[in-house]
């Protein structure tokens, strides 16, 4: 019987979820989310509209840089003092955005793939990521050119 040398590694097919709050340090959560069956109906101006109005609405935790894509969205949302939970409110905001929009079609995938930010360096990091997305995609040719893209709340590190 020939012999693996490479470990096997759990395998996930979900993301594991849960926010650990830690005293004293931020909390920083890089998250994206996709639409049904990866469907690309997001990146439009109406869409853009209702989802920054919808972000601004959904204060519990402050949605921060964000990134549009045709069939996902990526973004960071910080910590407030509030006591919800960090899926709470990503479902409280998909299901406002859902009952602004009222298109049959236009619907979320249920789940979501978060990341805790350990540091500033890996949240700068993540972010290079995020805005050069358009440009991978080909959709532009440089990332400020994309018009599905912003900051809702202008947040620092500390």
């Amino acid at each position: 019987m020939p012999h693996n040398p490479e470990p096997l590694l759990p395998h996930r097919d979900h993301p594991a979820h849960g926010i650990r709050l830690f005293d004293g340090n931020p909390t920083v959560i890089f998250d994206t989310v996709c639409t049904k069956d990866r469907k690309p109906w997001l990146a439009n101006e109406a869409i853009h509209t209702i989802l920054k109005e919808v972000w601004l609405e959904a204060d519990a935790w402050l949605m921060g840089k964000y990134v549009v894509m045709p069939d996902h969205i990526h973004y960071f949302a910080w910590h407030t003092e509030s006591l919800i939970e960090y899926a709470k409110w990503v479902q409280y905001w998909k299901s406002q955005f859902t009952k602004e929009y009222k298109q049959v079609d236009c619907r979320w995938q249920t789940d979501d793939w978060d990341t805790r930010m350990r540091s500033i360096q890996q949240y700068e990091e993540k972010w290079l990521y995020v805005r050069f997305n358009p440009v991978r995609h080909q959709l532009v040719s440089q990332p400020e050119d994309w018009p599905y893209q912003g900051e809702i709340h202008k947040l620092t590190w500390q």
